[in-house]
């Protein structure tokens, strides 16, 4: 699987460009797949109308907005209750996954109770994560984002990428998000860790990671 892994969605020219070439083909040929289920998990954007927003494309981030073919919404907290050939295939045969951000440990959670955690080495598709859909993919996520709590506590995530994200850096809105908190967080983290900020992507194919940004970030390395 190919990752595109953003700090707060498709949001400049240089994370788009990287996007269409992932995808091998244009937005307006591909087909997306929808997963907010991060968002319930944090009550800064969820339940309510952001995750209304984000659904119907119409949030601040941009992802679901970009002029797809078709979108879909996959809800990993009902799939547990669904019979699998309900899903399964349309997860395999969808172009890009496009995860919404919140929680990265609930998402985590509802990520291996669905299935879609074991699904995921084997697609084809373009994951494109936002914040906590993006840290899901690293080892760990580091005590200063654990939110919600799993029920094996812990703050391990799918380690589907060797690195961690601290996202939003520099954020207006987000006062603790600075570089010396990055830093202090990044001495936690067992393995590679880039702080990034929202004009900053992360894409990973087959193992080579490549930084796509048109601000600021920093790879801290153990």
């Amino acid at each position: 699987m190919k990752f595109l892994l953003t700090s707060a969605g498709i949001n400049n020219k240089s994370i788009q460009d990287a996007l269409v070439d992932m995808l091998g083909k244009p937005i307006a040929e591909s087909s997306a797949l929808c997963i907010p289920t991060a968002m319930y998990g944090h009550p800064w954007v969820g339940p309510g109308v952001k995750a209304w927003q984000f659904i119907r494309g119409n949030s601040e981030n941009s992802m679901v907005e970009l002029g797809w073919k078709s979108v879909g919404v996959l809800e990993l907290t009902a799939l547990p209750s669904i019979a699998e050939d309900r899903w399964v295939p349309l997860v395999r045969e969808t172009d890009v996954l496009l995860v919404a951000g919140g929680d990265a440990l609930y998402l985590c959670h509802w990520m291996r109770q669905s299935g879609l955690a074991d699904l995921l080495p084997s697609l084809n598709a373009v994951y494109v994560g936002m914040s906590a859909g993006s840290m899901v993919m690293a080892p760990s996520i580091g005590e200063d984002f654990v939110g919600w709590t799993p029920p094996n506590g812990g703050d391990e995530t799918l380690g589907l990428v060797d690195f961690a994200m601290f996202p939003h850096l520099d954020h207006e809105m987000l006062p603790g998000n600075t570089m010396a908190a990055a830093e202090r967080w990044a001495a936690g983290m067992q393995g590679p860790a880039y702080a990034m900020d929202d004009q900053t992507a992360i894409k990973v194919i087959d193992g080579a990671v490549e930084v796509v940004s048109e601000g600021h970030w920093k790879l801290f390395s153990p």
